[in-house]
């Protein structure tokens, strides 16, 4: 469908659940979507724009596929509506990103998040919570590496292993690399993930799970996102904590 096609097809879904909406954010979100030279891009951007319930748009990619000249376009689009680009970054650790093939470093996405920021930019961070070699504690240091990034928006989601992938298949191998929680165990550490979280940055998201069709590994057996909100914030007023508790400053 074209890009117009969509968004009609979008707006009238959505209309259902959310009657008093007026505009919208387009999100290009499936693949990475400044993989194309800037003259697609730049058609596909404008086609979405030109509707005129349409303020803005949200671009998923990856740190690996924006360059200089796309960004300078996004900057220039953004003098006159709401532009963001969020970047699936999944782990600040390298041998983390080396071993599940990601293809890029850390540092490629610092670099990235810092372009895109500097022109004035809303940016997002993804990051995948429990990938293998990575222990709550290694999580909890890695906060730190999170907060020190000029990020708007983060979004969380816990490791689900789909069928069909590679780790589906190291999974089948030798289980014992893979740990899951369980809904109550992730949100008592999400809560200390929260407390050493940069208290100016906007989670979007800290948890999701993908329809039951693509699930090989444990599951969360159909818990919606409202549910998972709903105890998460009941979580936090039992333990008296809040985003940003723990976090410290880095000194200049």
């Amino acid at each position: 469908m074209s890009v117009s096609r969509q968004i009609e097809e979008g707006i009238a879904f959505h209309a259902r659940r959310y009657r008093t909406a007026e505009h919208y954010l387009v999100y290009f979100q499936s693949f990475s979507n400044t993989y194309a030279p800037l003259e697609r891009l730049r058609a596909l951007y404008e086609e979405a724009l030109a509707h005129p319930g349409v303020i803005g748009l949200v671009i998923g990619t990856r740190p690996d596929c924006v360059d200089a000249e796309k960004l300078d376009y996004l900057a220039e689009l953004g003098k006159r509506c709401y532009v963001a680009v969020e970047y699936g970054i999944e782990s600040v650790y390298d041998d983390t990103l080396k071993a599940i093939n990601r293809g890029h470093d850390f540092t490629a996405a610092e670099r990235a998040v810092h372009m895109t920021a500097e022109r004035g930019l809303a940016v997002g961070g993804h990051f995948i919570l429990g990938l293998p070699g990575e222990s709550e504690e290694r999580l909890l240091e890695g906060v730190e590496r999170i907060n020190a990034l000029p990020l708007t928006t983060v979004k969380f989601h816990q490791l689900q292993l789909f069928r069909g992938t590679a780790m589906a298949e190291a999974y089948a191998a030798d289980p014992s690399l893979f740990r899951f929680w369980t809904v109550e165990a992730y949100i008592d550490f999400f809560v200390e993930v929260l407390r050493r979280l940069r208290p100016d940055l906007v989670v979007e998201r800290f948890a999701s799970e993908a329809p039951p069709r693509y699930h090989c590994g444990p599951t969360w057996q159909g818990v919606r996102n409202e549910q998972l909100l709903a105890m998460l914030e009941k979580r936090l007023g039992e333990v008296d904590a809040y985003q940003g508790e723990f976090f410290i400053p880095l000194q200049r």
